[in-house]
């Protein structure tokens, strides 16, 4: 928990106990409400690290001040000692000690000032003051009139306070930003990694036969003796504890990205340099406040990455993919093709098994589109799963998977294996890179075609690229239906012209027409992911191949999600995608077969959307498909 001190224009001050992780703003939903004009709806959030306690600026219009100087996105870790600026409020954050009620002190160091000390901060705080009194009066001139008056007296009690009311204890500011203790830490860090190294080096350590918990064990305690040895070399505004864990995890683990794994709000992670780390959080960049010691820390984190899956990266070889043990997707390229140094991404995975029920819950998909996708799957259609980078096609295609029923032989051919089928049927295939010699190599189209020889009921691709997607159609063409895979395109059109031209990778040299015949006969849905500038995802359009006409692909929508635009943001950047999902008043040709053996379907599940154009009230009391129904658009 933490306590947070938040003083007023007009003088009064008030506490409040809030969770580590809140939200300030003048919404009353949020945790820390501040009512004003200059302050949005949601302004700015406190969360807590294993690093300390970061502010991070919402892309508020007023802007977030610690110390009175403005910052650019994320300011961290907090001391107990930062102001920070919203509006006409002032707050002061500190954690709650274990007696419960106050707020802890800021370090030893701050606890041994002298009182010619405090005097000078109290001094520099009242300087903060009229600088900030000095900037509203600015923004006033600029504003206008019409609002000057309230600007004015908000910045004249704000400075009538900072002059008559002496600095609270504990909370003296500090005008400059804490970037020297940000440098001091980090040149610290490198120093006690450095000593472990050499240590190590000189003890001899067999590494290779211990194992990670022998490891950790040890490091540790090596850690921690060279802490001791220099310890009164050390700053006392070190955090010991937190550094002897940096030094650990960039040692042994991966360093700054350990936090960033056991972050379920970070989707994705990715490494420019070692001082370089922005993450994803809920489709948004931003950028991380810890930073690696050096190239060669990075350089070691890859190569753990990466050993134990028997690949390697070098010069000769400076490109990889790779996998973690929780799955999640890695690709890594180090000089001399990265100009920059070493640079890693690592594109995690839900640690939680997701159904349809969360992508409807998510707003990704409506219950009528996965409902229909799930008899897809049941049905042994083969599917094609379409979408650009990072629209969601493998967390959908494993969604999808998940519906094969129990008892059927699953066989899973991937580059790096990511899916998660939860089948008692399950043999999972992976391509292997060539060798230092570069042989033996093994590619997704010769697994592929090996798969055909072991029986299988369901073959899933993890991503067609190239050659593999003509053995893909034959497979779906000679009796492995209910195939399912997925590719990269924008528009259910362009994935089937993507299609013909990795038919054409395989250098068969088919003609045009026959290539649109295999994949008509072969594919029955393409179902495309789409990723929205807010960073929503959603499934945009659920479209059925109904055959071939004068030499083209016939295709025919049966969902669609309308979009709206992007609705208001509340004052940072642009706001949510907007829209509904539609049915598109069309039945797919084969829930005539699923009629005919007596199984019961739902058709209003195709019924357009009230707000649709073409929504009509008498919708289909006795559905046929289409094409088979006169009159039928």
């Amino acid at each position: 928990m933490l306590q947070v001190e938040i003083n007023h224009a007009d003088g009064t001050r008030r506490l409040l106990q809030v969770p580590d992780e809140c939200i300030i703003g003048k919404s009353g939903q949020n945790e820390i409400e501040l009512n004003s004009w200059r302050v949005s709806k949601e302004h700015a959030r406190l969360f807590k690290t294993p690093a300390g306690l970061l502010l991070e600026d919402m892309g508020s219009y007023g802007g977030v001040y610690v110390n009175g100087q403005r910052i650019d996105t994320q300011y961290g870790p907090l001391k107990a000692t930062d102001v920070i600026g919203i509006g006409p409020f002032k707050l002061r954050i500190g954690e709650i000690g274990s007696a419960g009620g106050t707020i802890q002190a800021a370090s030893p160091a701050s606890r041994s000032n002298t009182a010619a000390r405090r005097n000078q901060m109290a001094t520099e705080e009242i300087q903060a003051s009229r600088l900030f009194a000095e900037r509203v009066q600015q923004q006033l001139q600029q504003e206008g009139a019409s609002q000057g008056g309230a600007l004015e007296r908000e910045a004249s009690a704000v400075g009538k306070e900072a002059l008559a009311k002496p600095a609270a204890p504990g909370f003296a500011l500090i005008v400059a930003p804490d970037l020297q203790r940000k440098e001091l830490e980090f040149e610290w860090r490198k120093r006690i990694h450095s000593k472990l190294l050499d240590t190590m080096d000189l003890r001899r350590h067999d590494v290779s036969r211990m194992s990670d918990a022998e490891l950790r064990s040890e490091t540790s305690v090596l850690i921690r003796q060279i802490l001791q040895d220099q310890d009164s070399d050390i700053p006392l505004e070190i955090n010991r504890d937190l550094l002897c864990k940096q030094v650990l995890d960039e040692a042994i683990g991966l360093g700054p990205l350990e936090e960033l794994l056991d972050d379920d709000s970070v989707s994705e992670i990715m490494v420019n340099r070692y001082d370089e780390i922005f993450v994803e959080r809920d489709g948004r960049l931003q950028k991380h406040p810890l930073t690696f010691t050096g190239d060669r820390a990075v350089m070691g984190v890859i190569e753990r990455i990466v050993a134990p899956l028997g690949r390697r990266i070098d010069e000769s070889s400076p490109m990889v993919d790779a996998r973690l043990k929780d799955g999640s997707r890695v690709n890594a390229i180090i000089p001399p093709l990265a100009l920059k140094g070493p640079t890693l991404t690592i594109r995690k995975f839900a640690k939680r098994k997701l159904t349809a029920q969360d992508l409807v819950e998510f707003g990704a998909i409506s219950p009528e589109m996965a409902e229909f996708l799930q008899i897809c799957v049941e049905s042994r259609k083969n599917i094609i799963v379409s979408g650009g980078t990072g629209s969601g096609k493998t967390t959908l295609l494993n969604i999808l998977s998940n519906f094969i029923p129990a008892g059927e032989r699953v066989i899973t051919v991937e580059d790096a294996a990511e899916l998660k089928l939860h089948h008692e049927h399950l043999i999972s295939l992976e391509s292997r890179p060539a060798n230092v010699e570069g042989k033996g190599a093994v590619h997704i189209r010769d697994l592929v075609r090996n798969t055909l020889r072991m029986r299988p009921d369901r073959i899933v691709v993890g991503e067609c690229r190239g050659a593999e997607a003509l053995d893909m159609l034959q497979a779906m063409n000679t009796g492995h239906e209910g195939s399912l895979t997925t590719l990269h395109a924008n528009t259910p059109r362009d994935g089937l012209a993507r299609l013909e031209t990795m038919v054409l990778m395989a250098g068969m040299d088919l003609p045009l027409v026959a290539i649109r015949e295999q994949i008509s006969s072969a594919v029955d849905m393409v179902v495309q992911q789409t990723r929205f500038a807010c960073g929503s995802r959603k499934v945009t359009s659920i479209t059925e191949l109904t055959g071939m006409e004068s030499g083209k692909i016939q295709i025919q929508e049966i969902f669609k999600f309308v979009n709206k635009g992007y609705g208001a943001s509340g004052g940072h950047g642009a706001g949510k995608v907007q829209g509904y999902f539609s049915g598109c008043d069309m039945v797919p040709d084969f829930y005539e077969e699923l009629r005919a053996v007596g199984s019961d379907l739902d058709m209003e599940i195709f019924k357009p959307h009230p707000q649709e154009p073409s929504a009509r009230q008498d919708f289909l009391h006795d559905a046929t498909p289409h094409g088979k129904h006169e009159g039928r658009a």
